[in-house]
């Protein structure tokens, strides 16, 4: 195999793919990426044998063949080489080493056969749909920070993404929660999507293809079944195996008749819980709202360091109430509403807190209170 590639190409590449790559493995091929050459493309492809990706790059070819190396030690090789240069490629199958050339520098690295490359089988598809990019990167960033990481609780570590509603008010829904708090986004129902099983996508793939979306005027095309889920943009293609676990009943969550509700400038209420909570404890991050009307004074007391308080103008006129909630998930949910004005939903000290943006666009997020 001789390959010739520009190495800004190869270095995007393997940026892609050998982040999938874990660092620690038990298996040595898992450690490689596999690479295959054909006709005028060179393939990329690496798996931790949950998630898959693969990328094809124009390249010069003569003549083909396949082979796998190190996938971590061949990115750092092609980061460090010349900016501009073109890189050489060249292995024969009767030594189990590949050789990397560029300008006056050398490399060769041991290589493992393609044979022993495991293959993530993706079986039958059985529903197909394509989506702008940019809004199906919305329902994940809408959602991602809420996934548990809470290992005993797996069917929680990624997003579940579903067809809610019937008919014309059917919305593709991608929900997360770790029990304290619960993030939801929607939008409409692409066309194939409709009857789709619902999945519950791991924390990585989320992750990966959140960094693979660099341009928000793609499309993405889209493939589940049961098991699987496959994601195509442009010349990748990322396949991953699917959390097999069933997501709770997340609706009983969402309250439906909260009526204490607070309208606050977005910006003034998260930077006034910032600075607040610059003095809480790692530990416990509460931060208390006290409520009356016209009137929000937010207060942090920490029996090491200090106390804080700051009070601010807010559109309420319910009962007076005092609750508490961790600044840091506060923060988070803050972080995520896009306009200018958030509103809070509350029952009782005890209860569920609703946060919306005033101009909802299909998304709302639940927040469990702390005691203060």
């Amino acid at each position: 195999m001789k390959v010739t590639v520009e190495r800004a190409e190869l270095l995007k590449s393997l940026g892609h793919v050998h982040r999938v790559v874990e660092r620690r493995n038990t298996i040595p091929i898992l450690a490689n990426v596999l690479m295959r050459a054909e006709k005028s493309a060179l393939n990329l492809k690496a798996t931790d044998l949950d998630l898959e990706v693969i990328e094809s790059i124009k390249a010069d070819v003569a003549p083909g063949g396949s082979t796998t190396v190190p996938a971590h030690m061949f990115y750092e090789i092609v980061r460090k080489l010349p900016e501009g240069s073109q890189v050489v490629l060249e292995a024969s199958g009767d030594r189990a080493v590949m050789s990397i050339r560029a300008g006056r520098s050398r490399f060769t690295l041991q290589t493992l056969p393609e044979s022993d490359f495991p293959d993530l089988a993706a079986g039958d598809m059985t529903h197909k749909f394509k989506i702008a990019a940019k809004d199906f990167k919305r329902l994940l960033d809408k959602t991602q920070f809420a996934i548990s990481t809470e290992e005993t609780r797996y069917y929680l570590n990624g997003i579940y993404l579903h067809i809610a509603g019937t008919g014309k008010t059917a919305t593709l829904r991608a929900v997360a929660t770790d029990g304290h708090r619960l993030a939801q986004a929607e939008l409409a129902v692409p066309s194939g999507a409709t009857g789709m099983p619902g999945l519950i996508v791991p924390r990585k793939t989320v992750n990966e293809v959140q960094r693979l979306v660099e341009d928000s005027d793609a499309e993405i095309s889209i493939e589940v079944s049961s098991a699987k889920i496959r994601f195509t943009f442009g010349d990748v293609v990322l396949t991953s195996k699917l959390i097999d676990g069933t997501f709770p009943d997340y609706g009983r969550v969402i309250p439906s008749g909260n009526d204490k509700e607070l309208t606050v400038d977005k910006k003034d209420f998260e930077a006034a819980v910032d600075r607040v909570s610059t003095v809480s404890s790692e530990r416990g991050r509460a931060v208390k709202l006290a409520l009356s009307t016209g009137k929000l004074i937010l207060s942090v007391t920490n029996p090491d360091s200090g106390s804080a308080t700051e009070e601010i103008e807010v559109d309420y006129a319910g009962d007076p109430i005092d609750i508490g909630f961790n600044s840091r998930y506060l923060l988070d949910i803050a972080a995520q509403l896009d306009g200018e004005v958030a509103v809070l939903k509350l029952a009782d000290p005890g209860s569920p807190t609703l946060i919306q943006d005033k101009d909802a666009k299909g998304a709302l997020y639940v927040l469990m209170p702390m005691r203060v």
